[in-house]
């Protein structure tokens, strides 16, 4: 289905364009129409399907600019995901004069965040933990909000959000239209739907080759030193020209830029120990290309989503089997092929092979020959 097909005002349909989206994915097709039609959903749908713009496209088009109250809630489980989610609605409303759409999450002043809520927005995407921060100290109302959106639920709810979730939802109108959007149903995720949806639609999207991400993923054993010197001489050889490397450690990250930035390869870390203005730069520079390589821990990267990353690397073997899905998920986005690679001891071998089963996903294991060719190799 084409976005220029579906009953939205011409504003929306003309900022679709600008964003260069025309045909819905999937979960655009299934979410739209239901929530133009103020029926609730819960969904469930893999990650880089378009969720935001699912319920985005709908939310945005029910929004009254002439009304600066509160109208609709996004709470989503982190700071990066909160902003990446302010910036796709603030695209969709662009041409909709006097909309406005307001930030509220940890890691950045209150004061700061109080200025935009007083100007006044119709949407508010915030983290659980802020929102009730701001509404404690009535910097904000949502008592008369018409929409509600939990996207990432299985994630935010599983990071021990569901208190703070319940809180919230227990202060908006009956009335509203509560959605849901998630990788995955959990029982939390169910028990939510249960206590605050009436009637929903459920909508699953499957990983499906249509649908699943195109990547091609190599395991490559390493010894010692291997791991370093294989790590430059595939971003060389490659010329990548956005790329992501894991370890699980903050100390690791801050370790192997300093190592990629003396071997000539332009890189930056983020882990969680950096202000979030820090983060907010780094972020802001790997999207305007400005270096080629971000090395991140996978709390830091959780969130994140940035287009044509061509290849990621498991430097580390991930603590979490959910982890490895969610790094290699940062490349193959919208339809794009893309890569990774994971690096693994012989006494790592065991584990690798269980997360790789979780995966799901088929995988070449390869040694690289002298003159840097890939040759297949036992596992």
């Amino acid at each position: 289905m084409n976005y220029q097909e579906i009953n939205i005002r011409p504003e929306i349909k003309k900022a679709i364009l600008e964003m260069g989206f025309s045909d819905m994915t999937e979960i655009q097709e299934k979410a739209i129409p239901v929530l133009l039609e103020g029926k609730e959903v819960i969904a469930k749908a893999p990650t880089g399907t378009g969720k935001t713009c699912a319920f985005g496209v709908p939310m945005v088009e029910r929004i009254d600019p002439a009304k600066e109250r509160v109208q609709g809630v996004v709470l989503c489980p982190t700071r990066e995901l909160c902003l990446q989610i302010t910036e796709e609605l603030s695209k969709l409303g662009k041409f909709i004069e006097g909309f406005r759409v307001v930030a509220v999450y940890g890691g950045q002043a209150m004061s700061t965040q109080i200025t935009a809520l007083k100007k006044g927005a119709q949407i508010i995407v915030a983290t659980p933990g802020r929102l009730i921060d701001h509404m404690r100290r009535r910097n904000v109302a949502i008592d008369k909000t018409e929409m509600i959106v939990l996207d990432e639920a299985d994630e935010m709810l599983d990071m021990g959000f569901y208190q703070d979730v319940r809180w919230i939802l227990d202060r908006v109108p009956q009335s509203k239209q509560m959605s849901m959007f998630s990788a995955t149903i959990s029982r939390e995720v169910m028990d939510i739907g249960w206590l605050y949806q009436l009637d929903p639609v459920e909508l699953v999207v499957e990983p499906v080759a249509e649908s699943k991400p195109r990547i091609t993923q190599y395991c490559i054993r390493v010894t010692g030193r291997e791991r370093l010197n294989l790590l430059i001489d595939l971003l060389k050889r490659e010329e990548y020209r956005r790329s992501m490397v894991f370890c699980n450690t903050k100390y690791g990250t801050v370790s192997l830029e300093s190592q990629l930035t003396k071997a000539g390869i332009r890189a930056r870390c983020l882990n969680g120990d950096m202000e979030q203005a820090a983060r907010n730069r780094i972020m802001n520079a790997y999207r305007e290309n400005q270096f080629d390589v971000l090395v991140a821990t996978d709390v830091a990267a959780r969130g994140i989503d940035v287009e044509e990353v061509d290849a990621a690397f498991n430097y580390e073997i991930p603590n979490e089997n959910e982890y490895y899905l969610h790094r290699i998920g940062r490349t193959g986005r919208a339809g794009r092929e893309g890569v990774s690679f994971v690096f693994y001891s012989d006494a790592e071998r065991a584990r690798l092979k269980t997360i790789l089963r979780y995966s799901g996903n088929s995988y070449h294991p390869i040694t690289v020959r002298e003159d840097g060719s890939f040759a297949e190799a036992e596992f």
